[in-house]
């Protein structure tokens, strides 16, 4: 299993890196992880909404540069599926029982997501209503991750 985590901008704290750090050494033991960093665009409070589409398109492209074909793609949304850790679980099994041993999830940014990166996506998934930070988002996600692959294991960790 080969996962990879796309994220738009960079850590910017230490505390933030080692929890990073912590969750790839656990999870590397299930598979090869790799998180890519994109750089986020300036995104002001006044920004228009077309300013905000160009962001949003801009940083999307080179989110897309990081794709590759066969990769199931899972994009991080507001509007996505709610899943519990064990459905999340389910979910990346039977992505690797259809045959597709690389899974690429992505992270977007202040903005969200381009049009054009939720169009290549074969899942949707959201983590609920509220707003987080990309760098708290990250962590979440990762210890996601880790529950989900002890879960299909049947090892410890999750209750």
């Amino acid at each position: 299993m080969n996962v990879k985590i796309i994220c738009v901008g960079k850590l910017k704290e230490r505390f933030y890196e080692d929890a990073v750090k912590e969750f790839m050494k656990r999870l590397s033991r299930y598979g090869t992880f790799e998180i890519v960093e994109v750089a986020d665009e300036k995104a002001g409070e006044q920004l228009s909404p077309m300013q905000k589409i160009q962001v949003k398109r801009t940083e999307g492209e080179k989110i897309l540069s990081h794709i590759q074909s066969g990769e199931y793609l899972i994009a991080t949304a507001i509007d996505g599926k709610m899943l519990s850790s064990e459905e999340l679980s389910c979910k990346m099994g039977d992505i690797m029982l259809s045959g597709k041993s690389r899974i690429c999830i992505v992270i977007g940014g202040s903005l969200g997501l381009s049009d054009e990166v939720l169009s290549r996506a074969d899942f949707k998934l959201s983590f609920g209503k509220a707003t987080f930070s990309h760098q708290i988002f990250r962590i979440m996600l990762l210890e996601q991750l880790y529950r989900c692959f002890r879960i299909m294991n049947n090892e410890p960790y999750h209750k």
